[in-house]
Order: C-alpha cells, then structure tokens, then sequence
C-alpha cells in the first residue's frame, strides 16, 4: 500500500482518482471483452485502444462524475459509497450501449459483456476504496506502545456505532465492547467489538473485562432511562462519560464525537421538544425586536435564539454593566450581520422606553428583566415592586403608545398561590399585561409562566457546586422541598412558541414535567463531583428560607386552565381585575415607591393579590443559606 500510496501523492488527489477509476474502466471493458472471447474463439478480439475503447471511457466517466463519485473520499469510504458506484456502473452500461449504438450499432459487441461489465467495474472501483480505508484505519489504530484507555460502550445503536467507528481513528481508547438491551443484538459485534451484555449488568461486566472508562453512547435516553444508567455506572467506582444530547449537537452547542462528563442538566433533562419552528421563524425572521434585562440567564439565552431566526435588528437593554458588555461580544462575534443596539439602562425609566421606542421601533418586545431572588426581595419590597411592577407597566405603556405589535412578559410559577414578594409582584405584572391586552387593539400581549432553569445566574445549581468544590456541606432548606426543573434553551425555546401561539391577552404555562426533590439534585450533582454525599460531602437542611414554599404551583386552583396547539404549554384563564381598580392601585404603588413607604406597598399588593400571605411561611435562624431554588 505503501507505493500505491506515493504514487498517487504525486499528482493531484483528486486528479489521481479519476484517472485511476478510468483505468479500471478500461480494464474491466477489455477484461469482459477477453474473458467471453475465451469461451467463444470465434469472435473477434477487442484492440487494446481503439474508437470502441474511448467510447466506453468517455461514457463512463461522464456517468462516475454526474453521481457524485468524486466528492467523496477513499478514507471514509462505506456502504453508501459502494451502492453509488453500483449505480454508476448499470448507468454507465446503460450510456456505453447507446454510445456504441449510435457508433456502430453494437457491431461486433457481445451482449454477454453488457451485463458481465458492471459487475467488473464494481469490483474494480469498489475494492481499492475499501483496501485503502482498512490500511489507513489500520495505520491509525496502531498505537505502538502507547497504552490505551479500555472503554466500555453503554449503547449499541447507531449513536454508539457511530462514535466508536469516529473515536477508533483517534488511537486514544480501546474498546472492549458494549452493553445493550436490545435482544436483536446479544452475540453480535460491532467493528470486531463484541455485544456482550444488557444494562443491568454493567458492574459485573466492567469487572470483567477490565475496563478502565465507561462511555455512555444514548443521547435520545430519558432522565429516568439516564438516571438509572449513571446509578449502574457508579457502582462501578470508575469514571464515565457521555455523548451530548441531539438538540445541543442539532443547535450548534456540541459536537456529536465530543465526550463529556454527566452534567445534572442529562439527569434532569426532557425528551427533546418539538417545535413549530417555520411559525416561530416567520414571527421573528426581518424583524426589530427589543429585549430587557438581555444580560440575564433567560434574557441572554432569548437573544442568541432570536438571532439564530434572522431578527432585522436587536435592543438590547441591560442594567448590568458588565452582562451587557458579555452578551454584546457574544452576540457581535456569532452574529456579525445582525444589527445591534446594546443599550445600558432601566426598563422603570419613562424617559429611556420612549427614546428607545422612538429611535428603534421594535416590532417586539421580550420583557426579562425582573428581580428574581426570593428571599433578598422579601427585605426588598420597594426594589421589587418598582422593578417587578412599575417598570413593567411602564415599558407596557410605551408599547402602546409606539404601536408595538407584541409584548411578551417572562413570568414565573411562583406567581400562582404566591407566599413570597417576588411571585406577588410577578402576579400584579401579570394583571397589568391582562389588562393593557383588553384596551389596546394593536399590541398582542402575552404572558409566559414557568419554573426554574437548571444552572440560571442564582439559582441552586451554581450554588451547589460551589459548596461541592469547597469540599461541602451542601445546604439544602428541607428534605421534602420540591421544584420544577427546564433547560435554559428548552425554556427559552418555548417562550417563542408561546408567542407565535398567542393572539393577546393569554397567560401561558409551559409543562415542567414532574417536580424533582432539591436533596435528589443535591445527593446527584455530589455523585456526578466523583464524591459520595453523606461521607465525603455532607448534606444540611437549613429550613426553609423566608417567602419559600415546599412545593410550587403552576395554576392556581380558581384560574381554569386548557390546551393549545401545542403538547407543552398550557393556556392559564388567570383571573382579571378591573381596569380602574388595578390602575387606582397602581398609582398609589407609584407614590408608595416615591415615598419609601413599604407598608403601603404591602397593602397595594395585598389588594391586588389576595392570597399572598407571607406569614405562614418559616423564617430560619439569621445566616442560614440553602439551597431550593
């Protein structure tokens, strides 16, 4: 293979190919044309060059080049490429008959050669394709005396296939075999690699065959089908990996060879959602759509999908310095064609909303800019409800007034039955976009409530581990505390959906799927840290923090609730307030705010919100801090 190999870097690869695969062609015409003279003597014998010969090369070669034959490459030379070169070879006799026709009306061509040809040259074009890529994977796999990580493959589909056949060129792994539960594939092997067992028999099988590193090859598993495998792979005591999941290798955010250790987002992650994605893309695509709070975990995450959809331009607004100044260089080096407006500024300011409004004329807005900490905004009332509230009704009423055609506002299951201020004045920002969709005819106004975001700036992921890296304890507010759990992407992602679906006035409510224990997401993200929780990482119930609940609520149990176009968002019939009373109360709030009176604050949101109570709820000891998001 050697020589084979010189010869050919002599001359242009490509070049080299094509003049190799006319040889064969040449070759396999003469061969047939010699062979069937041998059983019949009688017939002429064939010139090795001749008019009949260049026919046959010009025909064939012109059928080698129409499919695409040359675009790919010996060295990842497959199946595909083979059924290609078997089309190309009945095509092209199929092209040489009618050439030769033409010529000479198939004087003196044997018919037998006609169909003995195509095998011929299949052969000849389809061997050396495979013989190079067995060398050239050989060649690779030839690891010398460097020793090799034995893996074992958790996942014999097509994604655990596919990236051992990718990882073997690498001469980093030896692959020992796989474990899977499909009864169709026990005994079978995958690229020389025995199938040797079903799931549940990880341990022993590791043992077995002395493996030193798990790969889990299932990007389409479940949490549950994930949470049991990492189970299975931890008794094992060695390290293990995993695959990203399909919708981070279909968005951009991962490779689909790239190993990576389990991130609780795997454990705690959904099936893939299924999006309207040519609906949420007409609404967005040549658009100018302005985002508050952009800097923010949601804000930021809605401004990298609503670039992916073609917007014309983006506003960004920030109170943030130095989250503006991250998401404006992210944004700048992702997106360079998009035309961007990185603006520095409260959402609370009138006079900020009108030069914005009156500069930029956004189409849309996405409202995210909010105050989302539950137990500093309980000693927060005035910050909360100027931020929360007045900054919302501001900015809504400055859509009005520039004839925006949508105003989503981000909302937040604490806001149904809420115990603390932040879902109060989550709720009272609901009301307001409620009744702002009744009065005006030209902006949709649409609300989108759901729970927390797995890893968001503040919330209890990043504060786990922080306490896992320093060695613990991890704290956690109590044993039974409960919330629901959504991917940053997966949220964001709905919130559009959300916003094509709705017509005005709606409150929407995304499907969190079941609720997950916060000492489950404490006692995995310490496993998943290479530690046991209890010995090496202890964990501690704080109690619960002020305005925190055990569990949390996307409905209330008077608001109705239904279905919409789409499996994952619930539409909520949250109930409304008269447009007088809530704007009577709202302007007391706004004088409440100007004077720094909280009490009155309280009791403006009291009116408003009836079943706030932030009594009922515990008040740990001063300093204790835990984590239920």
């Amino acid at each position: 293979m050697t020589w084979f190999a010189r010869l050919f870097g002599l001359i242009h690869p490509r070049l080299a190919v094509v003049l190799h695969d006319l040889l064969m062609v040449w070759l396999a015409w003469i061969g047939t044309n010699r062979l069937r003279i041998s059983m019949a003597p009688d017939l002429r014998e064939v010139p090795w060059f001749s008019s009949e010969v260049l026919i046959v090369l010009v025909a064939q070669g012109l059928v080698l080049w129409w499919t695409g034959l040359y675009r790919g490459l010996w060295r990842f030379a497959s199946l595909p490429d083979l059924w290609n070169i078997a089309r190309a070879a009945v095509v092209g006799a199929l092209a040489i008959s009618l050439g030769l026709f033409l010529f000479s009306r198939l004087d003196g061509v044997p018919r037998s050669v006609l169909l003995m040809y195509p095998v011929a040259l299949i052969l000849l074009l389809g061997l050396p394709r495979m013989a190079y890529r067995f060398w050239k994977d050989s060649r690779h796999g030839d690891g010398g005396n460097v020793p090799r990580m034995r893996v074992l493959v958790i996942g014999a589909g097509h994604a655990g296939e596919a990236l051992v056949r990718d990882l073997k060129r690498e001469n980093r792994y030896r692959f020992v075999g796989f474990v899977d539960d499909s009864r169709t594939l026990r005994g079978a092997r995958l690229h020389g690699i025995p199938v040797l067992g079903v799931i549940e028999r990880i341990p022993e099988l590791a043992r077995e065959v002395a493996a030193d590193m798990l790969l889990i090859a299932i990007p389409s598993a479940n949490n549950q089908q994930m949470q049991r495998v990492v189970e299975l792979c931890e008794q094992t005591g060695l390290s293990f990996r995993t695959v990203p999941r399909l919708q981070d290798v279909v968005d951009g955010r991962s490779r689909f060879n790239e190993l990576k250790p389990v991130a609780i987002e795997d454990l705690l992650g959904r099936e893939p959602v299924s999006l309207d994605w040519t609906t949420i893309r007409t609404g967005i695509s040549g658009r100018r759509v302005l985002v508050t709070g952009g800097g923010g975990s949601i804000g930021s995450e809605l401004c990298r999908q609503i670039a992916r959809l073609g917007a014309a331009s983006m506003v960004v607004l920030e109170t943030s310095e130095y989250n503006l100044y991250r998401i404006e260089q992210e944004l700048r080096a992702e997106f360079p064609e998009l035309l961007l407006d990185m603006r520095l500024g409260d959402a609370g300011d009138a006079a900020t909303c009108d030069a914005l409004m009156r500069e930029r004329r956004p189409e849309m807005i996405f409202h995210a800019a909010a105050f989302k900490h539950v137990p500093l905004l309980e000693l927060q009332l005035r910050e909360a409800t100027r931020n929360n509230v007045l900054a919302t009704r501001t900015l809504a009423l400055a859509a009005i007034r520039y004839d925006v055609e949508c105003f989503a506002l981000i909302s937040t299951d604490k806001a149904v039955n809420p115990a603390n201020v932040m879902g109060a004045s989550k709720r009272v920002a609901e009301m307001i976009c409620q009744s702002l969709a009744a009065r005006s005819s030209n902006t949709r106004f649409i609300t989108v409530r759901f729970g927390n975001v797995l890893d968001s700036a503040g919330s209890v992921v990043p504060l786990f581990r922080e306490q896992i890296q320093r060695g613990g304890p991890v704290t956690v507010t109590h044993p039974e505390v409960t919330r629901y759990f959504m991917t940053i992407p997966e949220a964001s992602q709905l919130i559009l959906q959300a916003v094509a679906l709705g017509e005005g006035g709606e409150v929407f409510a995304l499907d969190m799927g079941e609720p997950v224990k916060i000492s489950y997401l404490a006692e995995q993200m310490i496993r998943l840290a290479g530690r046991q929780p209890g010995r090496e990482v202890k964990i501690a119930y704080t109690g619960l923090r002020p305005g925190e609940k055990l569990f949390e609520e996307l409905f209330h149990p008077q608001e109705a609730y239904g279905n919409t176009a789409h499996p994952k968002i619930m539409l909520a019939r949250a109930r409304s307030v008269a447009s007088e009373t809530l704007d009577g109360i709202l302007n007391q709030a706004q004088q409440a705010v100007a004077a720094y009176d909280e009490t009155a604050l309280e009791q403006c949101l009291r009116t408003l919100v009836p079943e706030f109570d932030r009594e009922s709820v515990a008040v740990p000891l001063l300093g204790a801090r835990g984590g239920a998001a």
